[in-house]
């Protein structure tokens, strides 16, 4: 069985964690930790786990609030951790004492009975990977932090059972801002983040009858809102607004099952 749960996602931190139980194992991956570690810890203990029940980390990118404290988890806990080597040199190939590996596009790894599949994306980023994870039976696909779906993202893409998507901003709010002029241009250009209206044509593109998940994340506070969301995602796809769900910084989302 394969499961999902956002601990927190936002402009100010992002973690997910993906589950796959077989028989009576279950394998842990914790893609991004973009929080402190006090802060990570305290999101884990809500659901029971400590740092120690996760198998390993897949950082997607060097940026804050999707790196946090990868370095001092594997320290303090010996946890594992998967980066590209782009990532790793620009966080300025820090010492992980053995327990770093370099994640490569198109190459499959496997934690325990989950395997994970990166990919590039276009994002102004050294060398970022996001990631399609599965536990042989089902398929989630995660997709934050890109300016733009390339014919290669769609590709990968195809026949997932669920969909972790950005959904990163309204245009009209980003317009409106107090954001400076050169960090607008940044946000919404083809390397920075997906908007409302671009992640909807990504999931109309790739919803299909075995598409059971769509979560929205990577929301900016100041720049979107979820009511916005729920309505441009259900208007793409033909469903109801209370059917969207978006993930939060403070709370993340619920566990939801592939």
């Amino acid at each position: 069985m394969l499961r999902f749960r956002s601990l927190g996602s936002g402009s100010t931190g992002n973690a997910l964690l993906v589950e796959a139980r077989s028989g009576g194992r279950i394998s842990r991956l914790l893609i991004d930790c973009g929080f402190n570690l006090r802060q990570l810890e305290a999101r884990l203990a809500r659901e029971s786990l400590a740092a120690s029940d996760i198998d390993a980390v897949f950082i997607t990118h060097e940026h804050s609030d999707h790196i946090g404290c990868a370095h001092l988890l594997s320290q303090r806990h010996g946890v594992a951790v998967w980066m590209s080597e782009g990532t790793w040199l620009a966080t300025g190939a820090p010492d992980y004492a053995g327990r770093l590996q370099f994640a490569r596009d198109g190459q499959p790894v496997a934690v325990g009975d989950l395997e994970f599949l990166p990919f590039t994306v276009p994002h102004d980023a050294r060398e970022p990977l996001q990631l399609r994870c599965s536990d042989g039976a089902r398929t989630l696909g995660v997709l934050t932090d890109l300016g733009h779906a390339s014919p290669y993202v769609m590709t990968r893409l195809a026949g997932l059972n669920a969909l972790v998507l950005e959904c990163n901003h309204d245009p009209d709010l980003l317009a409106r801002s107090s954001y400076p002029p050169f960090l607008k241009r940044r946000v919404g250009g083809n390397f920075g983040h997906l908007s409302n209206g671009a992640a909807a044509a990504i999931a109309q593109a790739v919803h299909h009858a075995g598409l059971r998940h769509l979560l929205a994340a990577h929301l900016s506070e100041q720049n979107n809102r979820p009511e916005i969301v729920r309505r441009v995602l259900a208007d793409a796809l033909g469903t109801r607004e209370e059917e969207m769900l978006a993930a939060d910084a403070a709370g993340g989302s619920p566990w939801m099952d592939v």
